[in-house]
C-alpha cells in the first residue's frame, strides 16, 4: 500500500523501560525533534501496542513524539498481564511518563481505544493537554461493545462466523465469557488460537476494502495475545470508565481544541459515535472520510490525520 502521504520512516532518538506497579514495565520511545512541540501517541485495542508506522504521522522536524506500549501490550512486559490493568492505571501511567520525560503539556493523538484513553486522560488532567487528534471514536459504552461482539455479523457475517465458531455452539450466546475463559487459560495451546481468532475478526472488519496486510498484522502472536486478552478483560469491566461515561464529563475539556477524523464506513466504531462526541464538544472539528473504514492507514484517513496534526502545528 503506498504511504507517500506519511512522513518517511524514522528511528527513535531515545528508548527506555519504565517500571510501573504490579510488576508491569512500560516500553517507551521518543521520535523527532528533542526540542520540538510535544505529542503523545496512544495506541488502540486496548492491548494492540504501537509500531514503527505510527511515528510517521508527525513531521519529525517539528514534533517531539512520545510513543509507548500500554500495560501488557506490545513491547511492555509482561505481555497480556491483567494485574492492575485498568483505565485509571493507564491514565496514571501516562502521568508517570510525562513527569519522567519532564514534559509540561502535550498534544494527544489516538484512534479507536486510543481515542477513549485520550479522552479519559484529558478529562483527568486537562491542564496537561494542548489539543486532541482522535480517529475512529470509541466511547466504551455497552451498546458499542455489543455491536463489536454481535452487531458486526450484519456486515461481516463470514468474519463473525469464524469468530463465533471458535467456541462451542452452546457458548455463543455469551461470546465474551467464552473467549475470556480461553484467553485467560495459562496453556498457550488454549489461549493462542483464541487470541488469533479474536484478533483476526477485528482485523478483518477494520478496512473498507479487504486488506490482507491489515489482517496479517492483527494475526501476529504479540499483537493477538495482548489485543484479545486485554480487550476482552476491559470489555468485561465496561472499559473501567465512570458510570456517567466520557460524555458525562465533557465540561472538563470544553476549552481544549480537537480534530476528529472518522471513516464513514467504520464498522468497528460506527460513525454515529463520532457525531455524538463532536456535538458535545464545541471546539471539536469533525472530518468524515467518505471512502474509509476503521483503519488509520486507509488513504483518506491517514491524509486527514496528517493534516489535522499540521493544523495543531500552526496553532503553536
Amino acid at each position: 500500500m503506498p504511504r507517500g502521504d506519511l512522513y518517511p520512516d524514522i528511528a527513535p532518538y531515545e528508548t527506555g523501560l519504565l517500571p510501573l506497579s504490579a510488576g508491569h514495565v512500560m516500553y517507551w520511545e521518543q521520535v523527532g525533534n528533542p526540542r520540538g512541540q510535544p505529542a503523545l501517541f496512544l495506541h488502540g485495542g486496548p492491548g494492540a501496542g504501537a509500531g514503527a508506522i505510527h511515528r510517521r504521522f508527525f513531521d519529525p522536524n517539528h514534533w517531539r513524539v512520545v510513543i509507548f506500549d500500554q500495560r501488557g501490550a506490545g513491547r511492555s512486559r509482561p505481555l497480556g498481564d491483567l494485574r492492575e490493568n485498568t483505565t485509571p492505571h493507564l491514565v496514571a501511567d501516562i502521568e508517570v511518563l510525562r513527569r519522567f520525560l519532564n514534559i509540561e503539556k502535550w498534544l494527544l493523538f489516538g484512534g479507536s481505544w486510543g481515542s477513549t484513553l485520550a479522552l479519559a486522560y484529558a478529562q483527568a488532567h486537562p491542564e496537561r493537554v494542548t489539543g486532541c487528534v482522535l480517529r475512529g471514536v470509541f466511547l466504551g459504552r455497552k451498546a458499542e461493545v455489543d455491536w463489536f461482539l454481535y452487531g458486526l455479523r450484519r456486515v461481516f457475517p463470514d468474519a463473525w462466523a469464524a469468530f463465533a465458531e471458535h467456541v462451542a455452539p452452546e457458548e455463543r450466546g455469551d461470546l465474551l465469557s467464552a473467549y475470556l475463559k480461553r484467553l485467560c487459560d495459562p496453556d498457550p495451546v488454549v489461549h493462542g488460537p483464541a487470541a488469533r481468532a479474536w484478533s483476526l475478526y477485528e482485523g478483518s472488519c477494520s478496512t473498507l476494502l479487504p486488506s490482507p496486510e491489515t489482517v496479517a498484522s492483527f494475526a501476529q502472536d504479540r499483537t493477538a495475545l495482548g489485543l484479545a486478552r486485554i480487550e476482552a478483560h476491559y470489555f468485561r469491566h465496561d472499559l473501567f470508565l465512570p458510570p456517567e461515561g466520557l460524555l458525562g464529563n465533557m465540561e472538563k475539556i470544553a476549552h481544549i481544541p480537537a480534530e476528529i477524523v472518522q471513516g464513514r464506513y467504520d464498522m468497528v466504531c460506527p460513525c454515529d459515535t463520532a457525531f455524538e462526541l463532536a456535538a458535545a464538544w464545541a471546539r471539536a472539528r469533525l472530518t468524515v472520510i467518505p471512502d474509509a473504514g476503521h483503519s488509520a492507514l486507509e488513504p483518506g484517513v491517514r491524509t486527514a490525520l496528517v493534516s489535522a496534526v499540521e493544523r495543531f502545528r500552526r496553532r503553536g
